[in-house]
C-alpha cells in the first residue's frame, strides 16, 4: 500500500497510519458540511468566489496568488503539466506523491538520498543536483514520513540558488499547520517567484474525504499556465462550502498546535523509554525504528500504523506514527509494550 490509511482492505479499530488532527473535525465544519447537501443540485461555482475571498483573507495574500485544488495531489499534477520539466530533483524519504507525480512527464528523476545519521534531514547535500540542467525541485516542511522541518535559513537559502538557476520549487506545506509559527515560506512568496507553496485542508481539519488543497505563487503567469491544467468545477460543493468554514478556525488551529505537542512528546518519550529509536519529529506524527514486526504484530490487534518500508530511501523497520488523543495513546502503548 503506498498510502496510510487502508482500513478497507483490514480490520481496523484504531488508525495510526493516517496523520489527521486528532482532535477531528471542528464542529461549524461539520454543520457546514451537513447543509451543504442542499446546494448539490447546483454546480459549484467555477470561479470560487466567495472561497476565494475569505482564502485571501485567511493568509493575507492577494486572490489573484491562488489556486484550488482537488487535494494537494490534483495541484503536484497540475503543476508537472504546466511545466513539463525535463529533470526533477525529489530528495528521499519523502511523499509517494511527488514521485507519481512527476512520472507523468518524461523527465528525468534524480534522487537526493538523506542520511540516517542526519535524522533524515536535508542537508548542503542537495546543492550539487541543483544545476542549470535542473528545472524542478520538490520539498516537504515538515517533512513526510520524518516530521522534520527544514531549517529557514537552509531553506531561503535553497530558494534563492533555484532563483538563481531558474528552477522551480514545489514547497509541500501540508502539516505547517501543527509546527510551531515563523516555519512557513507564506510571507517570502513575493520574494522568490520560482515558489509554488501547496497546502491542503487535509490534515489540519480532518477531512481527508473531502480532498481540498490550494496553491500560492506570487508568478501570475505560472499560475496562470498552471490554472489550464485543472479540470473545470475541480472543487465540488462541499469542498468549497468547508473551505470557506475551515478558514475562520484560527482558534482551532492554535488549540490543535499545543495539544499535538504536548501529545507528540508524550508518545516520543514513552517510546523511547521501550528502547525504540525516535526521530526528531514537529508534526502530528513520528518515524521510528525497531527490529520488532510491529505492523504485523498491531494489525493482530486491529491497530494501523503505517510501515514505511516503501518509502524510496528507507527499508524494513521504519514506521510512522500518528499522534492521537491520549486514551488511543496510552492503547497503542500498551498494545507496542505486549509486541516488544
Amino acid at each position: 500500500m503506498i498510502h496510510g490509511g487502508d482500513i478497507y482492505r483490514n480490520q481496523v479499530e484504531n488508525d495510526f497510519s493516517v496523520n489527521v488532527n486528532p482532535l477531528g473535525i471542528p464542529e461549524h465544519v461539520k454543520d457546514t458540511l451537513l447543509a451543504a447537501v442542499s446546494e448539490c443540485t447546483k454546480y459549484p461555482d467555477p470561479e470560487m468566489e466567495r472561497l476565494r475571498t475569505v482564502m485571501s483573507r485567511m493568509l493575507s495574500v492577494p486572490e489573484e496568488y491562488l489556486l484550488f485544488g482537488n487535494g494537494a495531489s490534483e495541484l503536484f499534477m497540475a503543476v508537472i503539466h504546466a511545466l513539463m520539466p525535463e529533470r526533477i530533483v525529489i530528495p528521499v524519504p519523502s511523499f509517494y506523491g511527488y514521485e507519481h507525480a512527476a512520472s507523468a512527464c518524461k523527465g528525468e528523476i534524480i534522487y537526493y538520498q538523506m542520511k540516517r545519521e542526519n535524522n533524515f534531514a536535508l542537508d548542503e547535500g542537495i546543492f550539487k543536483l541543483l544545476d542549470e540542467k535542473t528545472d524542478l525541485l520538490f520539498l516537504a516542511n515538515p517533512n513526510n514520513p520524518v516530521g522534520n522541518l527544514i531549517p529557514v535559513g537552509l531553506l531561503e537559502k535553497i530558494l534563492c540558488h533555484c532563483r538563481e538557476k531558474k528552477i522551480y520549487v514545489v514547497l509541500d506545506e501540508c502539516f505547517i499547520d501543527f509546527c510551531g509559527h515563523g516555519s512557513s515560506m507564506l510571507p517570502k512568496l513575493e520574494v522568490y517567484d520560482n515558489l509554488l507553496l501547496v497546502r491542503a485542508f487535509t490534515k489540519i481539519f480532518a477531512i481527508p474525504g473531502v480532498r481540498f488543497g490550494y496553491l500560492l505563487s506570487s508568478n501570475a503567469d505560472l499560475t496562470k499556465q498552471i490554472q489550464k491544467h485543472l479540470p473545470e468545477w475541480n472543487l465540488s460543493v462541499f469542498s468549497q462550502l468547508s473551505g470557506i468554514a475551515c478558514a475562520g478556525e484560527h482558534a482551532f488551529i492554535e488549540r490543535t498546535r499545543e495539544y499535538v505537542k504536548r501529545e507528540r512528546e508524550y508518545l516520543e518519550g514513552s517510546l523511547k523509554a521501550d528502547g525504540i529509536t525516535v526521530f526528531p519529529a514537529s508534526a502530528n506524527f513520528v518515524m521510528v525504528y525497531t527490529e520488532t514486526a510491529l505492523y504485523e504484530e498491531l494489525l493482530k490487534v486491529r491497530i494501523l500504523i503505517r510501515d514505511c518500508s516503501n518509502f524510496r530511501g528507507l527499508s524494513n523497520g521504519y514506521y510512522r506514527i500518528a499522534v492521537k488523543s491520549r486514551e488511543e495513546n496510552e492503547q497503542l502503548l500498551r498494545r507496542m509494550g505486549e509486541c516488544l
